[in-house]
């Protein structure tokens, strides 16, 4: 059945650069490619998302399956953000969203078992089998993972896409998926959930424990949006547009900076009751480090406990501790010790060779 699939995106993937012009699908130009990729899926109402979400998730089986079951559940969050039609059918209706759920295979179901909530990162993005090793080792400690495709994630279409919340009913999303597992999970340990971010999904991390801190044990967050009023300053006039698109947050920072404060971790440092662990690198080229360092000061001049590591020039920049290299392997053992502290997972990865190992099937 998955090979006919993979056929059939496979022949739609081929006819569709097919018909493209002349050179846009060469590697000749790579910016005039993406830019017409980018149009070509705004046009086609976001299919290419949608076909290359399909391809990802035949990836997941085929990469992952040896270690852990599998599932994508369809869920329920809060109503939109911004309905315009309130006498429309259907109006106030809770947001319906997908989300990975991974269990370790082996598992004693007569027990129970810690649970890591996984937020994906980047503004309209999805979870991706980029996270395929940090699945496997999470799944080797006999973690649950459950990952939310929470709103405007890509791979669902336009409708989707645009019911966007960033920092805000995204969060909520994030706090379904945790509520949805253990609800349906009875191996699944309430008493034991983590979550753990990078980047925007570091975002999400920080505001799910700032507004629910009874149902978090702990919370990782690496390289975090922690600021957007900063963002939005050293960031380019098409970046600062997304934020400001109708059916985004509507207003740019200089109209309605109070609304970029709100989203902004930075600014509510003061709500931190969650133990945490936060990293940054002072190469990151896609959140400066100057933002995580205001989240950090934030945080002491509220008197918050709390661990974090200012990682110098770590090579990767933004993706420092996710990539495959050994100093990212031993950052992540950091990350997995100070989960494992709470979490109290039934396998601890100690050293590097535990990681390599959880790469394979033993």
């Amino acid at each position: 059945m998955r090979t006919g699939i993979s056929v059939i995106i496979l022949a739609a993937t081929l006819a569709f650069f097919a018909a493209a012009p002349a050179g846009a699908s060469g590697l000749d130009d790579a910016d005039e490619q993406m830019k017409y990729l980018e149009e070509a899926n705004e046009t086609l109402g976001h299919r290419l998302d949608v076909l290359e979400k399909m391809v990802d998730d035949l990836l997941w089986f085929q990469k992952l399956g040896e270690y852990a079951f599998i599932d994508k559940v369809f869920i329920t969050g809060p109503p939109p953000a911004n309905e315009k039609n309130p006498t429309a059918m259907g109006y106030g209706n809770p947001v319906k969203f997908w989300s990975y759920v991974f269990v370790p295979k082996g598992l004693d179901t007569s027990k129970k078992y810690p649970l890591i909530v996984l937020p994906h990162g980047g503004v309209h993005a999805d979870f991706t089998t980029y996270h395929t090793h940090i699945i496997r080792e999470l799944m080797a400690q006999k973690y649950i993972v459950v990952a939310p495709e929470y709103r405007g994630s890509t791979g669902y279409g336009k409708g989707f896409y645009e019911r966007i919340d960033y920092g805000g009913l995204e969060v909520e999303d994030t706090r379904a998926s945790r509520d949805y597992m253990v609800e349906n999970y009875d191996f699944v340990d309430g008493g034991r959930v983590g979550i753990i971010g990078w980047s925007h999904g570091g975002l999400i991390a920080l505001m799910n424990v700032f507004d629910h801190p009874d149902l978090y044990k702990v919370a990782f967050a690496g390289v975090p949006v922690s600021d957007l009023i900063s963002r939005m300053g050293y960031y380019t006039d098409d970046y600062r547009e997304l934020y400001s698109a109708d059916y985004h947050i509507g207003k740019t920072a200089f109209d309605n900076v109070e609304e970029y404060k709100r989203r902004s971790p930075a600014w509510q440092a003061h709500k931190l009751q969650t133990p945490l662990l936060i990293h940054t690198n002072t190469n990151d080229d896609d959140v400066n480090v100057l933002e995580v360092e205001h989240l950090i000061k934030s945080l002491k001049a509220e008197g918050k406990k709390f661990e974090y590591e200012i990682f110098k020039d770590v090579p990767g920049g933004h993706s420092f501790d996710r990539i495959d290299t050994k100093r990212a392997k031993e950052i992540r053992l950091r990350i997995y010790k100070f989960l494992a502290g709470y979490l109290k997972p039934p396998v601890e990865l100690r050293t590097i060779g535990d990681i390599d190992r959880a790469a394979y099937r033993e």
